[in-house]
């Protein structure tokens, strides 16, 4: 949610329903009367494109304040139409952007309005939320709706005025893109805030962050997965700041490394696994106990060598099951072939069903060590 030079982790909104039905249960949802949706732009009658207009809103820090601007695109008449302020937040751009579209409208007295904007937030308050607050009183779980002002404005004038809403995808590849799509980059051009190269080199240093704890907490995935699972987050990075991380990443150019690197040991059973397919799995105990840890579930990609650990309490299945998840599933992928030594094998037997078929449900199991794993063996032992 947001625009990432105002991180929607920032924004204010653990108040709005959540889910495809909005937080209401099915008999509810009948009874909230919602904004019909748009069809395409490129599908709308010639005649009625008149009334059609794209909005959007931006938020970003420019030296010491947050500055806000919403802007309204009408593709008939290839004008642009904007305002500003200090303070509030991209979410608060949006609205003001909705209600800028309708002040268009209402002041050209049209019939009816088609509301194409990027925000889902937009769409589903039009499409289900505003009956639903103001049946509450304009309040959720007690406390207020979050911009109760300005939804409360949109609402009276949305009764109205017929609009009509549709939620445009603003990362659609060029390839794909159609009409509506370059109308929507229209507008999201006019939202842009102008600042100083300064205030861009402070920004695009955020973006970085972002991107780097984003590719860090997502297992050092690729450009697109790392975008997915950072919008998963509520967290909308740019594909260029999230590459610059990529290839300035020191794990993946490792890894990239130790996949083209064939070790000592690589052959026999191992010559048929590709990398992150097939790994050998053991406990070592250390020294000392450290920070609450007194072993550590070493796991080593059995083609490369590369190493993982996962330092635990004790070695027990479940901590075994843990560590499997996080250090490779999510890394590395479901695994094919995992060698243990006959100490776990006989732990893993006492997992649970459901725990131990995620994990380990095709998978050959060898009763083998490392050779790296019997060398840190040779002064620790578990």
């Amino acid at each position: 949610m947001g625009k990432l030079n105002c991180p929607g982790i920032l924004e204010i909104i653990t108040n709005w329903p959540e889910g495809e039905n909005f937080g209401l249960t099915d008999e509810e949802q009948e009874q909230v009367t919602r904004a019909e949706e748009a069809p395409p732009y490129n599908q709308l009658p010639a005649e009625e494109t008149h009334y059609a207009l794209f909005t959007d809103g931006s938020c970003r820090i420019v030296g010491m304040n947050r500055k806000w601007k919403a802007a309204v695109w009408s593709p008939t008449r290839q004008v642009a139409e904007a305002t500003e302020g200090e303070g509030g937040s991209s979410q608060l751009a949006e609205l003001k952007a909705v209600q800028l579209a309708l002040d268009i409208a209402e002041r050209e007295g049209w019939p009816r309005l088609y509301l194409y904007t990027d925000s889902r937030m937009v769409a589903n308050a039009l499409w289900g939320w505003l009956k639903r607050w103001k049946e509450a009183n304009w309040q959720r779980g007690g406390k207020p709706v979050w911009a109760a002002k300005e939804w409360k404005d949109i609402a009276i004038r949305v009764g109205r005025l017929p609009v009509k809403v549709r939620h445009v995808d603003a990362h659609i590849p060029k390839s794909r893109a159609n009409e509506e799509h370059r109308n929507n980059e229209q507008v999201d051009r006019a939202a842009k805030i102008e600042v100083s190269k300064i205030d861009l080199d402070w920004e695009h240093k955020g973006e970085l962050f972002l991107a780097r704890w984003a590719h860090d907490a997502s297992g050092h995935q690729g450009r697109d997965a790392t975008y997915k699972w950072a919008r998963d987050q509520g967290v909308d990075l740019p594909m260029d700041s999230i590459s610059q991380v990529i290839h300035d990443c020191e794990t993946c150019a490792a890894i990239k490394q130790a996949k083209r690197v064939k070790p000592q040991w690589y052959g026999g059973r191992w010559s048929k696994y590709k990398y992150g397919e097939a790994w050998q799995i053991d406990y070592i105990t250390l020294p000392q106990t450290c920070q609450g840890k007194r072993c550590v579930l070493t796991m080593a990609e059995a083609t490369t060598g590369w190493l993982e650990t996962y330092p635990v309490p004790h070695a027990t299945a479940r901590n075994t099951i843990l560590g499997l998840e996080k250090q490779i599933l999510w890394r590395h992928g479901t695994p094919r072939g995992l060698s243990l030594t006959m100490g776990l094998i006989s732990r893993t037997a006492l997992l649970t069903p459901g725990l131990g078929n995620m994990v380990l449900s095709g998978c050959t199991m060898f009763p083998t060590m490392h050779p790296l794993q019997t060398k840190w063996r040779g002064t620790m032992h578990c």
